[in-house]
């Protein structure tokens, strides 16, 4: 250290110095001319020169200050950097969707590090490193990535067996419609609100992909506006939720399941060959895509993942697409979307009024799930009822949500297991948010 603070002296030295030893000169100017040129720099006054060199090194401090983050930071760039530490604390301190909330915290931390525009440095300046990783954002090509990860780590079983809790991943849906219908009530226009309301699936990959094609602050509407670029609040928000699961719905579950309930036993689930495991994929790939083709994207590589994972031919391919792969995109997508919250263009009315909406649809996802999980044990007898509390398994927070509803039926009945009965809902509402974005993308893209 003392070597590094010596040299920064010699060096500052040279630089004070330089003006005053003539090393400014042309070397190539002849003696005659020289020789004037030191006559002339004995007679003058050595106080204005030592004045003009001190100046001269002001004027650089200054400078070079203008392009510190200290002398363009603002109010917003504090809030923001704040809300990306304690993103990054939620995901250490309580084990909050880690993977999702430390890379995302480090990009809204990155995203507002204040800068001189024009340097190439911010998410949104042509050229950016930062502009380049973005782009898979914008063009929606991270999401389906995700979605092939997520299918090769997928285990259908539990849908199979059971194909009837299905409904319960689509009644979960209905907090996505309920927030379309919000955000258009607030002033937002169709495309917005349908990419707003796709927050109530509480999918973050499903998200990003709506916004970024309805939602990018590209598309001109028929009247000549442009929509505004909501994709980086709909994103944190869908996310923030998604790591809120196990805060948000337990008291939900409490509240609307009695204690009896709760205590429901569901008998086990039917063992499943492999050759339906190999076939479910094919099938639901078709009825689901046949269904809402514009959902293509997400589910066909959702299924294609699946695919390669039960297959029994492709361990290498599905081993990649659930490790390697989907790390690397998990680290680009929650970066750069964390990066996209500059703070002029994220603390806005909209952004607030975003995260109210995306609370207010998870809350309704959840209590659909729950609500149509008792509405079901009307018709169901005997050993054939199901535990309401799998509902709130619908919302797409894989596996989360199937985790707090586990742990929440241990607190009624240490010897009530119901995770493998959660699955199903679970990854019924992955391919239900999906199916959802498809057909708002249909009407609206």
């Amino acid at each position: 250290m003392k070597k590094v603070i010596l040299i920064f002296c010699v060096l500052s030295l040279l630089i004070f110095i330089r003006p005053v030893l003539g090393l400014g000169t042309n070397s190539n100017t002849s003696n005659n001319t020289l020789n004037n040129t030191t006559i002339t720099a004995l007679q003058v006054d050595d106080a204005p020169q030592q004045e003009s060199v001190f100046n001269a090194a002001f004027d650089g401090i200054k400078k070079f200050y203008g392009y510190t983050g200290f002398a363009n930071v603002t109010s917003g760039n504090l809030i923001m950097i704040l809300i990306g530490i304690i993103f990054i604390y939620l995901g250490i301190k309580f084990d909050y969707e880690p993977l999702l909330l430390i890379p995302i915290g480090t990009g809204v931390i990155l995203g507002n590090i204040p800068f001189v525009a024009g340097n190439q440095t911010g998410i949104y300046e042509a050229g950016s490193v930062l502009n380049y990783l973005y782009f898979g954002v914008v063009k929606g090509i991270y999401p389906p990535l995700i979605f092939l990860g997520i299918g090769a780590m997928t285990d259908f079983s539990s849908l199979i067996a059971n194909p009837k809790l299905m409904l319960l991943g689509a009644a979960a849906q209905i907090g996505v419609f309920a927030t379309f219908m919000g955000a258009l009530y607030l002033g937002f226009n169709l495309p917005e609100a349908g990419a707003i309301g796709i927050i109530g699936g509480a999918d973050g990959p499903t998200a990003i992909f709506l916004s970024s094609k309805l939602a990018n602050g590209v598309n001109i509407l028929a009247d000549g506006t442009t929509v505004k670029n909501l994709i980086g609040p709909i994103a944190i928000a869908a996310y923030s939720y998604m790591a809120l699961v196990p805060v948000i719905q337990p008291p939900l579950m409490r509240l609307l399941i009695s204690k009896e309930d709760r205590k429901i036993k569901m008998k086990p689930p039917r063992a499943v060959t492999q050759k339906e495991k190999m076939i479910f994929p094919v099938v639901a790939l078709l009825l689901t895509l046949f269904i809402s083709p514009s959902a293509l994207p997400l589910l066909g590589m959702l299924f294609f993942g699946n695919l390669l994972k039960e297959s029994g031919r492709t361990e290498r391919l599905a081993d990649t697409a659930r490790t390697k792969l989907i790390d690397i995109v998990t680290i680009l997508l929650g970066v750069t979307v964390g990066a996209s919250t500059q703070a002029d263009i994220f603390i806005t009315k909209d952004s607030l009024l975003i995260f109210g909406l995306g609370a207010i649809s998870f809350v309704i996802a959840t209590c659909g799930g729950l609500l149509f999980a008792k509405f079901m044990n009307r018709f169901l007898k005997g050993d054939n009822k199901i535990n309401p509390l799998i509902g709130a398994a619908g919302v797409s927070a894989v596996p989360d949500s199937a985790r707090v509803v586990h742990h929440e039926g241990l607190k009624s009945d240490p010897s009530n297991y119901l995770l493998m009965h959660a699955m199903a809902p679970n990854v019924s509402g992955v391919i239900g948010s999906a199916i959802a974005a498809g057909i708002i993308l249909s009407f609206l893209g």
